[in-house]
């Protein structure tokens, strides 16, 4: 639906993207996760042509390098955009959702009824009237994909749509989105800083970062095997232990990290500097020292421990530092607090290795 080659936007002389190469499927969710002033919103500005590339190309559904159109304004008609902070116009709410269509003089006859299944899609059934000053945050982000949807885009681009809502707003607009994209068959590219949403939502996620993307593919091999130490830092692969290969037996390493070896998956010779990075989750914790068929383990003393919300963060001195994520209830039936003698326990599949 989507191509982008070598795309470079410059403000001035400030360089906002660099060298953006990115593939955008058909009825696909893409998510472009990178922290604020990464670039994210310039990106989607310029797919949805409000603005124009620096240099490089940008091309829909086989239309070649969407900037250099004479008309714009047709293929706009076939994406809609919905804005962090959308703005809705003066007037109720039959009247912003009904706008799209009516600039494209869609049929009066059909109008209320396409109005009617817009908010019904997006769960505001019977808001018609009410106006803009009397709705949530969580209702305004509706209204506007509601007013996105109502025209039928192939392309929805959704920008940080989700950054000013509250945890349950959050979980509903998400859950609407998901029903859209099933339902109409719609292309999406979503821009977020929240991790988790991109994981959630998409088929594959790129890592903008400094204007950037350094790392695109399935939400698998982006949070679990990052290209680089940068991308597994952003990603939140908090366990990341500097260390030097010592064995490689037919892909399985032993890598000396201070006193400690632990066992990984990679090909680096004997000798490589790497780092072994392990997500938080993929360690289990177990008051007793019990033999496992894992292949790392390690006793320590628990120095940390941090309750949010389900999940619980498990900082423990195993001689190295380990964090390690758990749910409340588990933390609660083990007694887990600080001084607490735990072993931390993770297979070698679960170590992701970089090289320095």
């Amino acid at each position: 639906m989507v191509t982008i080659n070598n795309l470079h936007m410059l403000y001035g002389k400030t360089s906002v993207l660099t060298n953006i190469n990115l593939e955008v499927p058909k009825q696909s969710v893409t998510a472009i996760i990178g922290p604020s002033g990464s670039g994210k919103t310039t990106l989607l500005r310029l797919i949805n042509l409000l603005e124009h590339p620096t240099s490089g190309t940008i091309s829909f559904d086989g239309i070649a390098n969407m900037s250099s159109v004479r008309n714009p304004l047709e293929l706009r008609r076939r994406m809609a955009m919905v804005f962090q902070k959308p703005v809705l116009f003066k007037g109720n709410v039959y009247y912003n959702v009904a706008y799209g269509l009516k600039v494209r003089n869609t049929e009066q006859s059909i109008v209320a009824s396409l109005v009617q299944q817009a908010l019904e899609m997006v769960g505001l059934e019977g808001y018609e009237k009410r106006e803009p000053l009397t709705l949530s945050g969580g209702e305004v982000q509706r209204v506007a994909l509601a007013r996105a949807i109502v025209t039928k885009p192939e392309l929805l681009l959704l920008d940080e749509p989700t950054a000013n809502l509250d945890p349950v707003s959050t979980t509903m607009v998400e859950t609407i989105f998901s029903r859209v994209i099933g339902e109409m068959g719609t292309t999406v590219i979503i821009s977020t800083h929240d991790m988790s949403q991109g994981q959630r939502m998409a088929n594959q996620v790129g890592v903008l970062v400094g204007g950037e993307i350094l790392h695109i593919g399935n939400p698998l091999e982006v949070f679990n095997m990052p290209k680089d130490l940068q991308v597994a830092q952003f990603v939140g692969i908090e366990n990341m232990l500097r260390g030097t290969i010592t064995a490689n037996r037919d892909g399985i390493v032993n890598v000396e990290v201070g006193d400690w070896l632990l066992e990984g998956i990679s090909n680096f010779d004997v000798g490589t500097n790497v780092t072994a990075c392990i997500r938080p989750e993929a360690i289990t914790l177990s008051t007793e020292q019990t033999s496992t068929s894992a292949r790392n383990s390690f006793y320590g003393t628990i120095n940390a421990i941090t309750a949010s919300g389900p999940v619980t963060h498990v900082t423990i001195d195993c001689g190295i530092p380990i964090l390690a994520t758990v749910t409340s209830k588990s933390s609660d039936e083990m007694n887990l607090a600080e001084g607490t003698l735990v072993s931390a326990i993770f297979k070698a599949t679960a170590v992701h290795i970089l090289p320095n």
